[in-house]
């Protein structure tokens, strides 16, 4: 069978802020484990590496720009990946706080979530009963309250910080009405095509991951923005493979990893990132599509270059 001419965007979350250390062994942590992870990603055939960073004592997230210093060094001269920080970090932290490394760092892409909303982790603890850290219990009971705060002029300040520093973004859109926030930045001139809009799907306070939802989610921004934003999905959980294929088989790009998803098949944690990226390859492979180089990514999505970058 010929393959297509489209070539498939792969994002690998890498590590974050949703998962905790003790609910996998084989999430990285420390700054090691986070180059050592990334770079088989990458090997294995990640375009974007989303990276967060880990206290390496105790796991809890952090937005230290030392932090992330630690590794972005040398996960760029070891893969030439597109580099994409967080803003999001924790939805524990301030605006202030989660802006720090892209500010800092100036990346080619950083990460945007377009609305505040509930977020709720805690049905976790009905999966995870012990704890390493005393942190990590009170990390899930916590958002039982938890309203993860980006307010417009959140997400405005940040739009400025990232245009100043040459930085674009991948709009983390939870829910329809965060398509429909985005449009009014994209109205107001703030944001320009072309525009990653990564649609996310399965966590509790935004849509669900059924087809439908997804179909939903592409057809309101095929309405909204045309032929000027590349669509992304993220379906968390058990929900990531099943999403990703639906999405690829529909025009779609893909973002997998370990931030997402602790599994590779049900029961089966995966034992790294590269894991899920070869599955997912697997799965393109399987509907005949091939998986866009990073420089691809770039001239798709107009980044600026890893030259250009602060680390």
């Amino acid at each position: 069978m010929a393959k297509s001419s489209r070539k498939v965007i792969i994002s690998c979350a890498v590590t974050g802020a949703i998962h905790t250390p003790s609910m996998s062994p084989h999430l990285p942590v420390t700054p090691e484990e986070i180059i050592a992870d990334s770079v088989a990603a990458a090997e294995a055939g990640a375009t974007i590496l989303h990276l967060h960073a880990r206290d390496p004592g105790n796991g809890r997230p952090t937005q230290d720009p030392d932090a992330f210093r630690a590794f972005l060094p040398q996960i760029k001269q070891a893969t030439s990946a597109v580099l994409n920080l967080t803003t999001g970090g924790s939805p524990h932290m301030s605006v202030a706080e989660r802006m720090r490394p892209a500010a800092e760092l100036r990346p080619e892409v950083a990460s945007l979530n377009m609305g505040s909303m509930n977020f709720g982790l805690y049905p976790m603890l009905d999966r995870f009963k012990e704890f390493q850290h005393d942190w990590e219990r009170e990390h899930l009971e916590n958002s039982r309250d938890l309203v993860f705060k980006n307010t417009f002029s959140d997400i405005e300040h940040i739009l400025r910080t990232g245009h100043d520093n040459g930085t674009r973004f991948e709009f983390e859109c939870y829910d329809t009405s965060h398509l429909y926030n985005l449009a009014h930045f994209v109205d107001r001139g703030l944001v320009e095509g072309p525009f990653l809009v990564q649609t996310v799907f399965g966590l509790l306070g935004g849509i669900g991951a059924h087809p439908e939802d997804v179909m939903h989610m592409k057809r309101t921004a095929d309405r909204l923005f045309g032929d000027a934003y590349v669509w992304s999905v993220l379906g968390a959980g058990r929900n990531q493979m099943n999403v990703a294929a639906q999405a690829a088989a529909q025009g779609g790009n893909v973002r997998v990893g370990l931030e997402d998803s602790l599994w590779i098949s049900p029961g089966q944690r995966a034992e790294s990132n590269a894991d899920q990226v070869r599955k997912l390859r697997h799965i393109l492979e399987g509907l005949s599509l091939d998986v866009a180089t990073p420089d691809e990514a770039r001239e798709t999505l107009a980044l600026k270059g890893g030259a250009e970058v602060g680390f």
